[in-house]
C-alpha cells in the first residue's frame, strides 16, 4: 500500500544530487553546516530513494575546530606554575598538577590535583579564538579551606575560584601551552588569593601510563 510519502521521493533524490555536487555552496563562513553525528541521509539509486546511513567521522572529528588548526577537543594532563601572586613576583611554584577533558560542546571539566575538600572538581567553557587558539573560562565553585596543620583536617568554607586561560595548541596536536590567571574567592565574594602563570597541557592516549603523568 503506498503512503502520502511516496511522491517526495523523486524531489528528495534530485535535492540530494544537487547538494552533492555543490560542495562551495556550503563551505561559506556562518552559512550551512552538514552535521556531524553519522545521520541518514538520501541516496538515489535505481530510481529509488532509500535510507541509508551517511558517515561523517571525519566531519565530527574536525567539528570542534572551525579555524583549521590543532583540535584541543580531547583529555589532557595539565599543570600551573605561578609565577605571581596577588600581584608580586614569586619563584615559579606549581599551584595545580590536573587532568582536564575539553567537550567537542565546549565545556571543559577539571579533575585537581588539590584535596577533595578543597573542590578538586571544577567546570569551564571555551571558545576557538585563532588558529589552534583557545580561551577557557572556568569555575571551582566553593570547598573547604585546607588547614596545614593536620593536613587531614577540614577547613572552613570557602569561596569559588575563577581561572581563565589563553593556551595555543602545538601543530602536532600532542601539547598546548598558555597563561593563566586564577583568583581565589572567600564566601563574601572578595578575591583572598590571586595567581599568574604559565599552563602546559600534555594530550592523554591509549598508550599513556600512570608514569607518564608522575
Amino acid at each position: 500500500m503506498k503512503t502520502g510519502y511516496g511522491r517526495f521521493l523523486p524531489a528528495l533524490g534530485a535535492m540530494v544530487v544537487t547538494l552533492a555536487f555543490s560542495p562551495y555552496a556550503l563551505a561559506n563562513c556562518g552559512g550551512f553546516r552538514m552535521p556531524t553525528a553519522h545521520p541518514s541521509a538520501w541516496h538515489p539509486q535505481g530510481g529509488q530513494a532509500q535510507l541509508l546511513r551517511a558517515g561523517l567521522a571525519a566531519a565530527s572529528a574536525r567539528d570542534d575546530d572551525d579555524g583549521g588548526g590543532s583540535s584541543i577537543v580531547g583529555m589532557w594532563h595539565v599543570t600551573f606554575t605561578a609565577n605571581t601572586m596577588n600581584g608580586a613576583s614569586i619563584p615559579a611554584t606549581m599551584v595545580d598538577n590536573a587532568l582536564v577533558v575539553w567537550h567537542s560542546d565546549k565545556t571543559e571539566i577539571m579533575n585537581s590535583g588539590r584535596p577533595p575538600q578543597d573542590g578538586d572538581f571544577c567546570m569551564g567553557v571555551w571558545e576557538e579564538v585563532g588558529h589552534s587558539k583557545y580561551c577557557l573560562n572556568h569555575f571551582a565553585w566553593g570547598g573547604n579551606a585546607f588547614p596545614t596543620e593536620p593536613p587531614t583536617e577540614i577547613g572552613p568554607p570557602a569561596g569559588p575560584t575563577h581561572i581563565t586561560e589563553k593556551v595555543t595548541v602545538s601543530p602536532d596536536g600532542k601539547s598546548y601551552s598558555g597563561t593563566f590567571t586564577l583568583d581565589a574567592y572567600d564566601t563574601s565574594g572578595n578575591i583572598a588569593t590571586s595567581f599568574t602563570g604559565v599552563i602546559t597541557g600534555t594530550r592523554i592516549t591509549l598508550d599513556t601510563t600512570v608514569g607518564d603523568l608522575l
